[in-house]
């Protein structure tokens, strides 16, 4: 078990008072068997009424809404948490699916017919000719190799950028720039993975990293695929790696543009500028 301490904050500072409309935040981890919350501490700055629901996805998700004018908000998390998936490499596959090509069982496709819909983005050929790379429609190729491949393939293949800007890039246009972002690796993972008949999903939440000068911990975005006998895996194309400990899942989404971590508005003539700081600490 490893043991982190995530300090997220976020500051919006207006250039005059305004009137904040509803927020919603998605910066609580998700709990399960290899993750659990040992405490969680949310201050937002001006007070704000909070009411927490699970949504479709099962994600943890606060609204806040506020009474007061103001000409900043501030909203800080803290979360100490206790990761439990040090070994993500143990698992085991149904015998079924260990192969590629293979297909769900019709009551697992019931449930994750969502996940495989490529109709979501449209790619077209670039996509096609992308995949013909790496596999062939006479081929068979062990299941996870194949995602493997893939995930090397967009490490090693295309160049990381970080994008301060709003939005996604599709498959077809981040192959088509050679760059792109942690989220636009992920969306062109999953939109793969989907043209190749797997369920796939977009995942958004933190990373941590060994510490250095100019590296304390971000949020982050990968993919998991749903393999049966394992269940839902995360699959990091942005470091070509398994989602492991370093990894905190916070929401999973159909879409990339379903998750973003503060969202909200305001009413008012003022301009706004938006500051973010992410620490992951390991904790003894």
């Amino acid at each position: 078990m490893q043991r982190y301490k995530i300090l997220h904050r976020t500051c919006y500072n207006f250039s005059s008072a305004v009137r904040l409309d509803s927020h919603t935040l998605l910066i609580r981890p998700r709990e399960g068997h290899e993750l659990r919350i040992e405490s969680s501490i949310l201050e937002i700055t001006p007070p704000a009424t909070l009411r927490w629901h699970r949504d479709v996805e099962d994600n943890s998700v606060a609204i806040a809404t506020f009474d007061a004018f103001a000409s900043q908000l501030l909203i800080e998390s803290e979360v100490i948490i206790q990761q439990y998936n040090r070994a993500p490499l143990d698992f085991l596959m149904a015998d079924y699916a260990m192969d590629y090509p293979f297909s769900y069982t019709p009551e697992d496709r019931v449930v994750l017919a969502p996940y495989m819909d490529v109709a979501i983005r449209k790619s077209g050929d670039t996509l096609d000719q992308w995949l013909a790379n790496m596999w062939r429609l006479d081929e068979q190729v062990q299941t996870y190799a194949l995602l493997q491949r893939m995930s090397a393939q967009i490490r090693n293949g295309l160049s990381y950028r970080r994008r301060e800007e709003p939005g996604v890039q599709t498959a077809a246009e981040t192959l088509s720039y050679g760059t792109g972002s942690c989220r636009d690796f992920a969306n062109l993972f999953v939109e793969a993975a989907r043209r190749l008949g797997l369920a796939a999903r977009f995942v958004s939440g933190y990373h941590h990293a060994p510490p250095s000068a100019v590296d304390f911990g971000a949020t982050h975005a990968w993919a998991e695929v749903y393999l049966p006998g394992a269940g839902w895996k995360g699959f990091d194309p942005t470091l070509d790696e398994l989602a492991g400990t370093n990894h905190i899942a916070v929401a999973v989404a159909r879409s990339p543009e379903s998750v973003p971590p503060i969202a909200g508005s305001f009413f008012g003539a003022a301009t706004a500028s938006l500051d973010v700081g992410v620490w992951v600490n390991e904790l003894p």
